[in-house]
């Protein structure tokens, strides 16, 4: 195991015998490591935490930090931490919370970038980028393959879907429909378009793609129908495609309402 010297690592962590551990790391009690993963100098990773294999973690982040919820009251809560995740400096992710899941969860292959914030309860998908300093709130659900820009705030409760790409400094305080383009700050969230650049890096086809620029031109573009009337015309006029399927289904499932508002192109 290759642990600098001035590593304080408490007998009660469990690391696997390939991690490596920079200068001046704090691991306290609780914490697992998997294989290949990097701790990078000044790093604290406290509380009930489990990071998977090859990731790179630091320099002067705090992971598994106990949540930012004036009801915590050092109940054992935990972060648990996927594969393959690039979390570069300053960086701080919470444990959960009794009242929420009990749980953070960040999933593999991600790229936190510096100064980013994912709070308690938080449940993040795989292949997601934030850009310096987007902060997420408590409770918040990220799904897989979304892109936020620097400076990204996202409100408590908030979820955000698949493929939805999010420019910098915007501030969320609805749920992001998955697939979109959107920017802008509470009442002026604007989405622009389909992620067609972003749904085509990820291999999907462009019939399905050119479905779900006709149900996104149904469901916010239209005009004088009735959301519910949108979201049924999307589904009968592209049968069997799946994301809009999965479109149409992030609608009505929504508990705080979905951004709707349009802006151009």
């Amino acid at each position: 195991m290759k642990i600098d010297p001035t590593a304080i690592i408490d007998k009660g962590a469990e690391l696997d015998t390939s991690v490596s551990v920079g200068p001046y790391v704090v691991i306290e009690n609780g914490v697992k490591i998997g294989a290949d993963t990097e701790i990078l100098p000044h790093t604290v990773i406290s509380g009930t935490t489990t990071i998977g294999r090859r990731n790179r973690i630091g320099p002067f982040s705090a992971i598994g930090a106990p949540p930012q919820d004036i009801k915590y009251n050092g109940e054992d809560t935990r972060l648990v931490i996927g594969d393959d995740n690039w979390i570069r400096e300053y960086v701080s992710m919470h444990r959960g919370t009794l009242s929420g899941h009990e749980v953070t969860t960040v999933g593999s292959k991600n790229l936190f970038m510096a100064y980013v914030h994912i709070a308690h309860d938080c449940i993040i998908g795989d292949h997601v980028i934030m850009a310096n300093a987007a902060t997420l709130g408590g409770h918040v659900e990220v799904e897989d393959h979304v892109t936020m820009g620097g400076l990204v705030a996202v409100q408590q409760f908030i979820r955000i879907g698949a493929h939805a790409f999010i420019g910098g400094l915007s501030g969320i305080n609805q749920d992001v429909p998955p697939f979109v383009i959107l920017a802008g700050t509470r009442s002026g969230m604007r989405v622009t378009r389909i992620n067609s650049i972003g749904l085509k890096r990820c291999g999907i086809d462009e019939e399905t793609i050119k479905g779900l620029n006709k149900a996104f031109r149904i469901i916010f573009r239209a005009k004088g129908l009735l959301l519910q009337e949108a979201l049924s015309k999307a589904i009968a006029e592209n049968p069997g495609n799946e994301l809009v399927e999965k479109l149409v289904d992030f609608f009505k499932r929504s508990k705080r309402g979905v951004v709707r508002t349009v802006g151009d192109e």
